[in-house]
């Protein structure tokens, strides 16, 4: 081993040993491959590790469906009836809201659908909606959808926000000046809080700031942001976001998903939404009345009764993240993923380039690699790394706080240097 070498990997051993967060990656259950032998597992960003605890959990109301039936939504454990409202604070936390603000429910998309039909409200004359270029899909097919079921064109009512020539992430000042070009036309302004292909994070209280200033509302899709980087979505006056659980927040495949609704539409009743039995006032919800009473609050957008064995295994991992806390977490989430860029930087091989803002504060814990040749990505995952692709050509790599270490990021270089050399 060269002598650089052999010094940047007892600096990794040593990082790991100085880490306050390193005892946390004993709660999950990391993948092996055929010998037996650990991953490296940089796909948090896709989904999220298991926790240890998460099968208790379930396995707990699985033998409170067995043993009580019904009345295991009074007389459970962890009784039925109020089961969301256990993952309500410790959710807030992770995305900077109030419990009255933050609901567990859904799944993503759906959220966002229901959320647009309250805050997606065009006019003849204010009808646009801005999102970046390049959206994860789904945000796209989401947005677009609500475009064309008010009857209008995609052609004249989205903005496309596109990075400048020769660049590939969003400038926040050129958002801004969009906005306030557009001004009184936009209707919504709804970006990614975190970039799923580029792992850019955006400006989000500049962004809502700006759109506020002219009259829009402001969204984020927190996919790729919750459980990632520091988020207050109270603070910066955001109207509404929807988050999965299954990628940084370890719910489990198909995880249950959540939505933010500022307070100051918690009693905006008159605002228009897709009603359901759980969101009516819970003190008279089993009167079954035929009028629609909602709740204050995020939980006046519930649909139906929760999913309780995927609020059990999301529980899990929620407890975790209460115990180290977002701001320790994105702490080592910086130092763990300046090392990766260093280690990367330091390979002067033009087929390479990492294409995530080097800011920390535009990131999180993925870096973007771009990539001339695509077997590049077989040949590491060969090597024993869990990373994947994205068309068409950029390489996803998140080396995430809660279970990712200093040792992993310097034995993904050393796959990444041979697989370049290969």
């Amino acid at each position: 081993m060269e002598r650089a070498t052999l010094i940047e990997n007892l600096g990794s051993y040593e990082m790991d040993a100085n880490d306050p967060l390193a005892r946390f990656r004993e709660r999950f259950l990391m993948p092996k491959n055929s010998s037996g032998e650990e991953v490296i597992y940089f796909t948090g960003n896709s989904l999220g590790l298991m926790p240890k605890r998460a099968r208790d959990y379930v396995d707990q109301e699985l033998e409170d469906w067995a043993n009580l039936g019904v009345e295991a939504h009074m007389h459970a454990k962890h009784p039925w009836l109020p089961y969301h409202e256990f993952l309500t604070e410790q959710m807030g936390h992770i995305i900077g809201a109030k419990p009255i603000e933050t609901i567990v429910m859904n799944s993503l998309t759906v959220n966002l659908h229901l959320l647009m039909v309250s805050f997606y409200r065009p006019t003849s004359t204010r009808r646009k909606i801005v999102i970046e270029k390049g959206a994860f899909p789904s945000d796209q097919y989401a947005v677009g959808s609500h475009i064309r079921f008010h009857g209008y064109d995609l052609s004249d009512t989205l903005i496309e926000l596109a990075p400048r020539e020769g660049e590939s992430a969003l400038r926040t000042e050129d958002i801004v000046e969009t906005i306030e070009r557009e001004s009184d036309t936009i209707a919504l302004v709804m970006l990614g809080g975190v970039n799923y292909y580029t792992g850019q994070a955006f400006e989000m209280q500049s962004i809502t700031d700006a759109g506020h200033s002219v009259g829009a509302v402001v969204g984020f899709d927190l996919a790729h942001a919750a459980g990632n980087i520091e988020l207050k979505m109270h603070d910066w006056d955001v109207d509404f976001a929807p988050w999965c659980s299954y990628k940084y927040l370890n719910g489990g495949p198909g995880a249950v998903a959540g939505a933010f609704i500022h307070e100051r539409h918690a009693t905006s009743f008159d605002l228009p939404r897709f009603a359901g039995w759980w969101g009516h006032d819970k003190e008279t919800r089993f009167l079954m009345e035929p009028e629609f009473h909602p709740m204050a609050g995020a939980e006046g957008w519930q649909i139906s009764n929760p999913p309780i064995l995927q609020m059990a295994a999301l529980r899990a991992s929620l407890e975790i993240f209460e115990e180290a806390g977002m701001p320790a977490l994105v702490a080592k989430s910086r130092k763990l993923t300046h090392y990766l860029e260093s280690l990367i930087d330091e390979m002067p091989d033009d087929r390479i380039s990492i294409v995530t803002p080097s800011d920390p504060k535009q990131r999180g814990c993925q870096l973007s690699i771009r990539v001339a040749d695509k077997t590049l990505h077989e040949r590491i995952v060969a090597g024993g790394v869990f990373a994947d692709w994205r068309e068409p050509d950029v390489i996803r790599v998140a080396p995430v706080p809660l279970y990712n270490t200093f040792t992993d990021v310097y034995r993904f270089a050393e796959i990444l240097r041979n697989a370049l050399t290969d």
